[in-house]
């Protein structure tokens, strides 16, 4: 399954993460005391539902065999006073109609990270 690990020393705010085989730095921006050498948190996390967004679609299409050329999911995480939301617009590219095309967004709705996010996700906290 998915793993992370997140280190981060006196340089504010860079953080190293691994994750796999893959080396990533996250970081805030200079309004939050930052240097923005890397996305920041919630950057990856719209990062994270726009990737898990486009590979699926993508899978979609290649199974039901439909002429799709390309895929976009264009993600922004918006806070509003007390509450937050996501905004995810699709673009599809390719022959495909506008059934296919609100087919394709209905399998969006289904994505494992957007079933994630809908559903909340309980987290355990320790220490090492």
């Amino acid at each position: 399954m998915a793993h992370a690990r997140a280190s981060i020393g006196t340089t504010n705010y860079q953080t190293a993460i691994v994750t796999g085989r893959h080396t990533l730095t996250a970081d805030e921006g200079p309004k939050l005391g930052g240097k923005d050498v890397g996305p920041a948190p919630y950057d990856l996390l719209t990062s994270a539902l726009a990737a898990c967004t486009a590979i699926t679609l993508r899978m979609y299409a290649e199974r039901k065999q439909w002429p799709v050329t390309a895929v976009h999911a264009d993600v922004h995480y918006v806070r509003e006073g007390d509450g937050q939301h996501i905004d995810r617009v699709l673009t599809i590219e390719g022959e495909v109609d506008e059934e296919q095309k609100k087919r394709i967004a209905e399998i969006a709705e289904r994505t494992p990270v957007t079933l994630t996010l809908k559903g909340g996700l309980e987290i355990r906290t320790t220490l090492g």
